[in-house]
């Protein structure tokens, strides 16, 4: 039969908020709006209603909604935030109609984060509640809580080897690096009884998953 309306959702812009990029699963990317922890998040609901249409419903809700997902096991998924308005009562819509929502204060606590195995996410999800084929739209936003600058550094000093063969130093500036720092070091080769064909450094990111 078709869905009898589109659901269109807008967060209030405020001056000067940044936007992020996402990379969606299919690797197209979208804008999303980035948000702090404690602040209001606000907006507008619209739903427009198909050219002689009538939705009956169970009622209206708009959801604030945070949660991590696997993106390999679904059963794995939690939702640590959940927050809900209702719109509407159990009725009939004959027009186009608009609503205004806010979650005032809301605590955000983590990051958003999207990665290999899994991501942590925040949407806003309106829910028109049928007996059957209920509709849904969700508007996603992005968090970022900005620690503060460490304000002392320790260089990291770690040595490795084999015994009366080789000893290796590896030495790094600092132990904590901004995102966008450039990571400086030396590797002092301190003693060498051994042919050595090659050496490389990598710097590795690490995802792990689990309990604990």
């Amino acid at each position: 039969m078709g869905t009898p309306c589109q659901i269109d959702v807008k967060l209030a812009k405020i001056e000067g908020r940044k936007n992020a990029t996402v990379k969606d699963r299919d690797g197209s990317t979208y804008k999303a709006p980035v948000y702090m922890d404690g602040e209001d998040v606000k907006g507008q609901v619209t739903i427009n209603l198909n050219k002689g249409k009538k939705l009956d419903h169970l009622g209206i809700r708009v959801e604030l909604v945070g949660i991590i997902e696997n993106l390999f096991d679904k059963n794995q998924n939690t939702t640590f935030l959940q927050l809900v308005r209702d719109l509407e009562p159990p009725g009939s819509l004959t027009d186009n109609m608009t609503y205004d929502f806010s979650f005032n204060r809301v605590e955000k606590q983590f990051e958003s984060y999207n990665g290999i195995v899994v991501r942590l996410r925040y949407y806003v999800n309106v829910v028109i509640n049928r007996n059957y084929n209920r509709i849904t739209k969700e508007e996603e936003f992005m968090v970022q809580n900005v620690g503060v600058e460490p304000e002392e550094m320790v260089p990291i000093k770690m040595e490795v080897g084999i015994e009366e063969c080789l000893h290796i130093e590896f030495e790094f500036t600092k132990n904590k690096f901004h995102l966008k720092d450039c990571i400086l070091g030396k590797v002092s080769f301190n003693l060498v009884r051994i042919k050595i064909k090659m050496m490389e450094l990598s710097i590795i990111r690490k995802e792990t998953v689990g309990q604990g």
